[in-house]
C-alpha cells in the first residue's frame, strides 16, 4: 500500500504539521482567552494522517463511485446549516458538536465538487473526442447546475470566500479539460459586467445597493474594499508584525496583537516569529509541495485523475496566494486560511482527504 506512493509528499505534510503546531502555539500568546489550539491541531493532524492511510487502503476508484452521494450529502448539510448552524461572527458556517468543536460543511463540499466535476469532465471527454459547440454548451449548463446549489447555500451563510473557491475550482478544471477558450472569454465578459454593476451601484447609490443586495452583502463589499485603501486594524498590525521581524524574527516573544492569529493571519505570526529567512524557507517548502502535486497531475495515466489534481492544486495555490497576500495588503481580507498551516479541524481534514486522493494517484 505504501511502497509506490510519493513519500516526499508525506514528509512535507509532516513538516507542515510541525510548523503549524509551533506557529499556533505562538499565536496563543496573542489571544485574550487561551484555548489550547495547538493541542487540538495535533489531534486533527493525527486524525488527518489516519484518514490518508484509510483512503490509501480504500483506493480512489471506490471513492469515485460514491461521488454523487457525497455531493448530495454535503448540499443537505449546507441547507441544514442555514437553520441550525451556530452563529459565529454573524455567519452560520459551522455546526457545533459538544466535546469535539465546530464542523464546517463547506470545506468538505470542496472535495465533493472536485470529484463530481472530475467525473463529469472525464465522461464528457470520453464520449466526445471533438465535441461540437452545441454539445459543449449543453455540458457547461450541466456543470453550472452542479455549481449553483453549493454556491448559493454557502453564499447565504454568508461565506463569499468559499464561493469564490468553488468557482475557481470549476474554472481551472474546465480549462485543464480542454473546453474551448471562447467560453472563458464569455465568462470573463459576464463577470466584468456583473462586477461593474455591483461596484457602480455601491459607489453611486449605496441605498439602492442595500435595497437590491441587502445590508449583509453591503458589509462584505465594504470590508473587501477596505483592503484597497491599505487601511484597517487587522492589516496595519499584520504589516507591522512582518516588517518589524527582521531577518531572524522576534522568536517566541512576540507581543504585538494580530487579529485571528491562529487562522486568517497565521503567516503574519510565522513571519513575526521566524523573520524573513524563516518566511522564505516556508514559501520554498510550499512551492516545492505544489510542484510535486502538479508533476503528479502531468504524469497521471487517467483523465479523471488529472482533473482531480487540477481542482486540488488550483484550490491550494489560490488559498496560499490569497492568505499570504492579504497579510501584506496585496489581496483583500476574505477569511481564507493557509492550507496545512492555519488552525482548523474541518479545513485540515478536508486537505488531508485530498492528499489521500493525491497519494493514491501517485502510486497508480
Amino acid at each position: 500500500m505504501f511502497k509506490k506512493i510519493d513519500k516526499s509528499i508525506l514528509i512535507l505534510l509532516f513538516i507542515f504539521s510541525v510548523i503549524s503546531v509551533i506557529t499556533i502555539y505562538c499565536s496563543e500568546k496573542l489571544l485574550v482567552e487561551v484555548n489550547n489550539y495547538y493541542i487540538k491541531q495535533i489531534i486533527w493532524y493525527i486524525i488527518g494522517f489516519l484518514l490518508i492511510f484509510l483512503i490509501l487502503k480504500i483506493g480512489n476508484i471506490s471513492i469515485y463511485k460514491h461521488a454523487y452521494t457525497f455531493y448530495i450529502i454535503c448540499n443537505i448539510l449546507l441547507l441544514i446549516l442555514l437553520f441550525f448552524g451556530t452563529p459565529i461572527n454573524d455567519s452560520k458556517c459551522w455546526f457545533t458538536i459538544k466535546g469535539i468543536g465546530t464542523i464546517q460543511p463547506s470545506e468538505f463540499m470542496k472535495i465533493a465538487l472536485i470529484i463530481v466535476l472530475a467525473k463529469e469532465i472525464s465522461n464528457f471527454k470520453n464520449k466526445y473526442e471533438s465535441p461540437s459547440i452545441k454539445e459543449e454548451f449543453k455540458f457547461l449548463i450541466r456543470i453550472v447546475l452542479f455549481l449553483i446549489p453549493p454556491s448559493l447555500l454557502t453564499f447565504l451563510e454568508p461565506d463569499t470566500g468559499v464561493v469564490l473557491i468553488y468557482f475557481l475550482i470549476t474554472i481551472v478544471m474546465l480549462f485543464i479539460g480542454g473546453i474551448r477558450i471562447r467560453w472563458f472569454m464569455i465568462l470573463g465578459l459576464v463577470c466584468i459586467f456583473i462586477f461593474s454593476f455591483i461596484l457602480g451601484t455601491y459607489f453611486l447609490n449605496q441605498d439602492l445597493f442595500i435595497s437590491i443586495f441587502g445590508n449583509s452583502f453591503f458589509l462584505r463589499v465594504n470590508r473587501l474594499l477596505d483592503w484597497s485603501n491599505k487601511t484597517g486594524y487587522q492589516l496595519e498590525n499584520s504589516l507591522v508584525s512582518i516588517g518589524s521581524a527582521g531577518l531572524l524574527g522576534h522568536g517566541f516573544n512576540i507581543k504585538l496583537y494580530i487579529p485571528e492569529p491562529q487562522t486568517d493571519f497565521i503567516f503574519a505570526v510565522f513571519s513575526s516569529v521566524f523573520g524573513l529567512i524563516g518566511s522564505g524557507v516556508l514559501l520554498i517548502l510550499i512551492a516545492f509541495f505544489d510542484i510535486k502535486i502538479i508533476n503528479l497531475g502531468i504524469s497521471a495515466n487517467k483523465k479523471i485523475d488529472r482533473y482531480i489534481i487540477a481542482g486540488i492544486i488550483g484550490m491550494l495555490i489560490y488559498q496560499q496566494f490569497q492568505n499570504i497576500g492579504m497579510t501584506f495588503g496585496i489581496m483583500p481580507i476574505t477569511g481564507i486560511t493557509l492550507p496545512f498551516i492555519s488552525y482548523g479541524g474541518s479545513s485540515l481534514l478536508s486537505y488531508m482527504i485530498m492528499m489521500g486522493l493525491v497519494l493514491n494517484i501517485s502510486k497508480a
